[in-house]
């Protein structure tokens, strides 16, 4: 669910993440503005066609995974962000398992 990469561009350290959830996003979006980071990129990427990306939400978004590249000047932040986001994964994952049994 998650596919990270830290790369450096212009001394700034970026974070990429994959195929995230459609209901996770605006909660990362807000956590990213928080924490100091900068959101480089937002698309939506064709599960079928490799060739066909958005940077906007289409009108019907099944069928397409999220990715996000978030930046920030301290490689810190990115490591705090991702932190949280694994928390919250975890967290979600761990709840539903609850569910289910």
């Amino acid at each position: 669910m998650l596919s990270e990469k830290y790369t450096e561009l212009n001394q700034r350290k970026q974070l990429e993440f994959n195929n995230l959830s459609k209901e996770i996003v605006p909660w990362l979006e807000d956590l990213a503005l928080e924490t100091n980071c900068k959101i480089e990129r937002k698309e939506w990427k064709s599960k079928y066609n490799s060739y066909v990306i958005y940077d906007y939400e289409p009108f019907c978004s099944d069928g397409f995974e999220i990715n996000l590249v978030v930046s920030s000047n301290s490689r810190e932040h990115l490591e705090f962000l991702k932190y949280l986001y694994d928390n919250k994964i975890n967290t979600i994952e761990y709840l539903n398992n609850c569910v289910i049994s």
